[in-house]
């Protein structure tokens, strides 16, 4: 069992390259702590606007998609800087934007040697 956990951090290492089991230990840490304050934050933005199960599904979704998809990225970064892994969550929430906005990542260039 320790072997298999061992062999997925140091995939996680490399993946998100970091250096150390700790680093990913504080990027799982990040991710829950601004998973749950992200729960709150919609919670307040539906108290606010006085959203409930009743309304229609679209009307909350859209809420959710404007305010709390955005609080979230905020949360994570404040959140990441907080734990010193600023440049670590910078660098993927840049990536998630991407994706959202659908833009393609530039391959990286090799020159041959002719």
């Amino acid at each position: 069992m320790n072997n298999r956990i061992e062999k997925i951090v140091d995939f996680l290492k490399k993946r998100w390259g970091v250096t150390s089991p700790y680093q990913v230990a504080i990027i799982f840490l990040v991710f829950a702590i601004t998973g749950m304050l992200s729960v709150y934050v919609s919670r307040f933005v539906f108290e606010i606007l006085h959203l409930t199960k009743e309304d229609p599904f679209w009307l909350r979704a859209v809420v959710y998609i404007v305010t709390v998809l955005p609080a979230y990225q905020i949360i994570l970064l404040t959140v990441g800087t907080i734990f010193g892994q600023h440049k670590f969550f910078k660098n993927f929430l840049r990536i998630m934007l991407g994706r959202f906005l659908f833009w393609k990542r530039s391959k990286k260039k090799t020159s041959k040697v002719s």
